[in-house]
């Protein structure tokens, strides 16, 4: 494996995810969980512009996560103080290995 970094700060943050076509997403988690807090992640490429409308035929929620605003995101990030690792940039790669971790 590639050697990592943390990032913490909202603007490295958003930087790294917007260097990789990258946007901030929750999923709800089920109620019979005993931890029921939205469970954050970032998606990319194709899934971050899919069409959030879900129209008049299909149900509201499929279990996928929703695109959210940077600000609603970094409210819950903060909150439960994590911190994003990512690979260390590596000149002509742009990797995109993520994992969102406690502090």
């Amino acid at each position: 494996m590639a050697e990592t970094r943390m990032l913490t700060g909202h603007d490295e943050i958003r930087d790294w995810a917007a260097a990789r076509m990258g946007a901030p997403a929750i999923r709800q988690t089920s109620t019979a969980i005993e931890n029921n807090e939205p469970f954050l992640l970032l998606v990319f490429d194709q899934r971050a512009y899919e069409d959030q409308d879900q129209g008049q035929d299909r149900p509201t929620d499929l279990g996928a996560p929703e695109i959210v605003e940077w600000d609603e995101w970094f409210e819950i990030f903060d909150r439960r103080n994590l911190g994003l690792v990512v690979a260390k940039d590596v000149p002509g790669v742009r990797e995109s290995f993520h994992e969102i971790v406690a502090r």
